[in-house]
């Protein structure tokens, strides 16, 4: 079997994410980890190579400069590289693999400022290389299914779309001993301009982008930072209302201080002809409803599926598949794409948030911004 190999920047020292990386990654048996640099302290870097079966430890390397660069002259040298490091490192390290060859994997944001996105995304094609972003929650296999309904007009025409990300983990935090994440969240050298916009606001954003097609021209935004008497850096707490193409309207609501929620992403959208709602509390099944008639609920690998959707399906029906899954869906199809591109062959349609989904969430932010620090007005996506 074909396989690609690739390298990871970051995820060692116990970082969750870093792990979700590599098993999305290998989940399929289309790439195999070959080096990596994957913390800054030597021996936790090396304990964490071999611990993940890094076969040829001297492409375990200290830093990820050394790596692009040895890496790139190799005859069997990486692939692409998982970006799996803190948001305010993503530029620099995706721009320096580019620059060497290789293509890139990145975890969201993309970057920080879209400046440095749309610098990504021309070397990126001035390279001829592939760049995916892993917007978890675009790889849900139900997601799938409603794209394609959606793309075939089972609802008809979209008249309007509302969505909620509710968490209370900075709250929490707040209260209690483990702060690590509060921490670097909430500084804007680490994070950025923006707090709960960029963090989740942006996952939205791009889950409506993948299900409906629609390309979001205009929004409006309020930003809060709550408790108010906590004078806390970033934004916690959004409410924008959005503006797609042909004047389809949209609201979201994302917070990181609604207590009761853990991650309680919901997106509903209402055609004319009919209704899809998709829950993460429930992610395995779709609620579809067409106009006058009951609700019908669509679970995995069924026979009423379409085909790309049973493709996301790894387990017999009725057995739960989650995040994990959902990062080996966006692995699947940047590393399928890129299997075919290496061999010459047609890449067909193997869908994962590029490069593009990337800098529109960049822009996204920026434009939400710009509208809370104006008073709350109408603000284009350029």
């Amino acid at each position: 079997m074909r396989k690609l190999k690739f390298g990871m920047v970051g995820g060692g020292n116990g970082a969750f994410i870093g792990n979700v990386h590599r098993h999305g990654a290998v989940m399929d048996d289309l790439a195999e980890l070959a080096a990596g640099c994957f913390t800054r302290n030597p021996e936790k870097n090396l304990e964490t190579a071999r611990q993940w079966g890094i076969q040829d430890e001297s492409r375990v390397y200290a830093n990820y400069t050394e790596m692009a660069e040895k890496e790139s002259v190799r005859e069997d040298g990486i692939d692409f590289v998982s970006v799996c490091t803190p948001n305010d490192t993503h530029f620099p390290i995706a721009k320096c693999f580019l620059e060497h060859g290789i293509n890139v994997m990145c975890d969201k944001p993309l970057a920080l400022r879209t400046e440095e996105g749309i610098e990504l995304k021309r070397i990126a094609e001035e390279k001829d290389l592939l760049f995916g972003v892993t917007y978890t929650y675009t790889g849900y296999t139900m997601i799938e299914q409603a794209r394609r309904m959606i793309a075939a007009g089972e609802i008809g025409k979209i008249l309007t779309i509302v969505a909620e990300f509710p968490q209370e983990w900075l709250l929490v935090q707040m209260v209690s001993d483990r702060s690590d994440q509060a921490t670097w969240r909430m500084d804007p050298k680490r994070s950025g301009p923006s707090g709960c916009c960029a963090d989740i606001g942006t996952h939205v954003e791009a889950l409506i982008g993948h299900m409906t097609g629609l390309k979001l021209e205009r929004v409006l935004a309020r930003f809060e930072r709550l408790p108010k008497d906590k004078q806390l850096p970033l934004d916690n707490n959004v409410q924008i209302m959005l503006e797609y193409e042909g004047g389809i309207s949209g609201l979201i609501w994302s917070s990181q201080v609604a207590i009761g929620n853990e991650t309680d992403l919901r997106v509903r959208i209402f055609g004319d002809k009919g209704a899809i709602e998709w829950q993460h509390r429930d992610s395995q099944r779709l609620f579809v409803t067409r106009i006058n008639e009951p609700v019908q609920i669509y679970t995995p690998t069924r026979d009423y599926d379409t085909d790309s959707c049973r493709s996301l399906s790894r387990l017999p029906s009725g057995h739960p598949e989650g995040f994990f899954e959902s990062f080996g869906n966006l692995y699947k199809g940047f590393c399928t794409a890129l299997l075919k591109k290496k061999y010459g062959e047609d890449r067909g349609d193997y869908p994962y948030p590029t490069i593009d989904v990337g800098i529109e969430g960049l822009k996204f932010v920026d434009a939400c911004l710009k509208s809370s620090n104006s008073g709350n007005i109408w603000v284009s996506l350029d």
